[in-house]
């Protein structure tokens, strides 16, 4: 990847642009000034010398991406993940905005761990928001100081990776919510349904002599915590949506509670348990890659909007933390780079999705759900511009990896559909 900082006037000549703000599409041009979208029009001719030109002809012109959950590491595993590393990886994948997860060391739990994310990414070159801490510790004990949080950058509230146990506590944090008007986010596993399983219960976890993580584990969780909402009229996202219950529960809740938003990996909806007989440790993920069925469901949702967006999960892991037995391995990998070309090769190329219903997964429905700006395109705006082929083939690989980590299950598969150029802050991408 190339970083080059922008001319003072950029041309994309002839590319698809998709706007999934205005719901427009057409081919035309972007004029860029100083970093910021100055014109946007079918034609935009200039004699101008000193315009940057890139023909974008063939290629596919969006709003930059967005991932509402991403774990960076810092503080305390910067040899997994910085702040630095996760951002180029970041625009590797065409992302230009990111949610960071609290679940540090230490966890982000107060004003000032907050305004520390926030202030150290000023220079970084995307946009990171950080999710607070629901509670102290992520004890689920103690709640945290969630409108000064708010008021130093928290962006929503979660301990994720803890699941939230206490309904009571649970309560508390979306009554508090509401003051903040952002969204709780609860690791929806009840840890005792869960009981110390590796991989999803099933045949394929009994013949292979792995102790099994059942859907229920989920399911109950998410009932609880959309019941809860619902009750309250409290705003709630559900992360990593791994089962088909949980895509039903989804679907049941919104017709009661418009609050109610949910989000899918990409890891979900392309493998299911039948992948792991290898014992492959970066298919290790909590929650778990289920079965062909769930792995279905999971399809149907996003492609019926009952799932709103599409979110990484991308968990960084030393080799250490991988390279052993999948008992000891720890949870997680990385998706940031491959995200694109997986979601359009399962979604768009073998389950007839839209490319526009994908890109508006990718951009204006993260960010509605964390209430950042969605219209992109208007003139003006800074230029968070991604620019790909949806149709290039390619295998996916290690020189692919801008990550500090390479924890990812996808080395080695053929996707489909490639960012080319990537437009944040003031710069700009050529991968």
């Amino acid at each position: 990847m190339i970083n080059k900082k922008q001319p003072k006037k950029v041309l994309l000549k002839r590319g698809r642009i998709i706007d999934p703000f205005s719901k427009k599409t057409f081919i035309g041009d972007i004029l860029i000034e100083n970093g910021k979208i100055a014109s946007i029009k079918k034609n935009i001719s200039s004699k101008d010398k000193n315009i940057f030109r890139i023909d974008c002809k063939g290629l596919v012109v969006t709003h930059g991406f967005c991932d509402i959950h991403v774990h960076f590491r810092e503080p305390g595993r910067e040899d997994k993940e910085t702040l630095e590393s996760g951002s180029i990886a970041a625009l590797a994948g065409g992302f230009t905005q990111v949610c960071t997860m609290p679940n540090t060391n230490p966890p982000i739990d107060s004003p000032e761990h907050v305004y520390y994310i926030k202030s150290k990414s000023n220079t970084l070159p995307i946009d990171i928001f950080p999710i607070g801490a629901v509670s102290l510790g992520q004890k689920g004990e103690e709640l945290t100081e969630m409108l000064i949080m708010k008021d130093n950058g928290a962006i929503a509230f979660s301990d994720d990776g803890i699941p939230i146990q206490n309904a009571q506590f649970m309560a508390l944090a979306l009554k508090y919510s509401k003051m903040t008007n952002l969204p709780i986010i609860n690791h929806a596993e009840d840890i005792y349904l869960r009981n110390e399983g590796v991989m999803n219960a099933g045949p394929n976890s009994n013949n292979l002599g792995l102790k099994g993580n059942p859907s229920l584990a989920e399911s109950i969780m998410v009932y609880r915590d959309l019941a809860l909402a619902s009750s309250l009229g409290a705003r709630l996202h559900i992360p990593h949506i791994s089962t088909k219950d949980s895509v039903g529960l989804v679907k049941l809740f919104k017709s009661k509670n418009k609050l109610i938003t949910a989000e899918v990996s990409p890891h979900h909806l392309y493998f299911c348990d039948d992948d792991i007989v290898d014992f492959n440790t970066n298919l290790k993920v909590g929650p778990p890659i289920r079965s062909k069925s769930d792995r279905k469901k999971l399809i149907e949702g996003i492609k019926s909007g009952i799932i709103d967006c599409i979110a990484t999960d991308h968990a960084p892991h030393t080799i250490e933390d991988k390279e052993t037995t999948f008992n000891d391995a720890e949870f997680g990998m990385i998706g940031l780079e491959s995200c694109f070309g997986v979601v359009n090769k399962v979604l768009v190329k073998d389950n007839g999705m839209s490319l526009k219903s994908l890109i508006e997964k990718l951009t204006v429905n993260p960010r509605k759900i964390m209430n950042i700006n969605r219209d992109l395109f208007a003139v003006g705006e800074k230029a968070q511009i991604t620019i790909f082929d949806p149709n290039e083939k390619w295998k996916f690989s290690e020189k692919n990896i801008y990550s500090k980590s390479s924890n990812s299950p996808f080395i080695g598969h053929d996707l489909v559909g490639k960012v080319k150029y990537v437009f944040s802050k003031d710069s700009f991408f050529t991968l």
